[in-house]
């Protein structure tokens, strides 16, 4: 039956060629399609421009529908609209230019915290919360590490290989004495 390329902006999907996909993508329906999908995102300043630039659509204001939607070329705002956008717009605009009188923190918020934080660590040791530099004890029969020279046993299917490679292989580390042998 062969591929077929989906359109994710027209929801619809067709064979997929060079020539069916070229017909499609500069379609007129592909276009607005992709056009409604992308003002979906724009910013309300961009659509504040826009529709301040645009006619009212006389069927939109008459009867509350128009047959071109959004792709209509005039606009669909009422007065009031353009009014609540334009005081959207105002409003993130002052709260780009002046961040700091939107989102004020009362005085000593953050000292409260840190000291409220610092008496619950004191007052309930956990194994979760060392200081740095301190480990953990060592378990018991053990009071260090094995040396690299030790003989480990390595259970294998190969026991007449070399100890200088099994020693190498259990410890991750093959010398130049092993690499050579093997």
């Amino acid at each position: 039956m062969g591929k077929h390329y989906f359109c994710d902006y027209c929801n619809r999907s067709f064979q997929d060629n060079l020539h069916n996909r070229k017909k499609h993508l500069n379609g007129l329906q592909h276009l607005k399609a992709k056009k409604v999908w992308y003002d979906m995102f724009r910013d309300a300043a961009a659509i504040l421009l826009d529709e301040q630039n645009k006619r009212p659509c006389r069927k939109f204001l008459l009867t509350g529908q128009c047959d071109f939607g959004s792709n209509c070329r005039f606009s669909h705002m009422s007065e009031r609209d353009l009014q609540e956008l334009s005081i959207q717009v105002e409003e993130e605009r002052r709260a780009r230019e002046w961040p700091l009188d939107v989102v004020e923190l009362p005085e000593g918020h953050l000292e409260d915290w840190l000291e409220k934080r610092a008496k619950r660590l004191s007052s309930a040791p956990s194994s979760r919360y060392r200081p740095l530099g301190s480990l953990p004890p060592m378990p018991s029969g053990r009071t260090s590490l094995p040396s690299p020279e030790a003989e480990l046993p390595c259970p294998g299917p190969d026991k007449d290989a070399p100890t200088e490679l099994l020693r190498g292989a259990s410890l991750g580390v093959l010398g130049p004495q092993a690499l050579a042998r093997g």
